[in-house]
């Protein structure tokens, strides 16, 4: 916890920003490869960026994880399911585009394929952190988690109930 804040609340954006960036930068590393640099150099960055993806995404996981008991005091438990898987596909979405992507930083056909496929992958990362981002949502602002951290936690823990949402079924 940081000023009563929980560090996981904290730790998320990283991981938010870098899940709408990385097409971006993957696009970019694309252009500069045929305009400017070699291809391979200029696939440097997005793949740093996909691994500085992964990297916050495990440490925006291991944080929901340690602060888990508390917020499932307040919100339903299937509420806070979807929302883990969500988190674990995104993580296995992005280490799987990453791994593709790496190949991309080889200098040859191959390389250029993996080039590409990285690419069009960090759609597929980008939806998927969509869905994780979404559930998240759901549970501040649905299911209101930030009760467990509030005053009135105490008075709070186990009065939220399971509310319908048209778009999860």
């Amino acid at each position: 916890m940081l000023n009563n804040l929980p560090l996981h609340a904290l730790i998320v954006h990283m991981p938010i920003a870098l899940t709408v960036l990385v097409p971006l930068f993957a696009l970019l590393g694309l252009w500069l490869g045929r305009r400017v640099m070699k291809p391979h150099v200029a696939w440097a960055f997005p793949v740093g960026m996909l691994a500085l993806l992964l990297a916050s995404g495990v440490a925006a996981d291991k944080t929901g994880d340690q602060q888990e008991d508390k917020v499932e005091r307040v919100v339903p438990e299937a509420a806070l399911e979807r929302h883990e898987e969500a988190a674990e596909l995104f993580l296995l979405v992005t280490g799987g585009v990453l791994v593709l992507a790496a190949g991309g930083l080889m200098n040859n056909s191959l390389g250029r394929t993996l080039r590409v496929v990285g690419t069009a992958g960090t759609l597929a990362v980008l939806a998927a952190g969509w869905n994780v981002g979404h559930s998240g949502g759901q549970l501040v602002y649905v299911h209101n988690a930030g009760a467990a951290y509030g005053s009135g936690a105490a008075n709070s823990a186990g009065s939220s109930t399971e509310t319908t949402d048209p778009h999860n079924p």
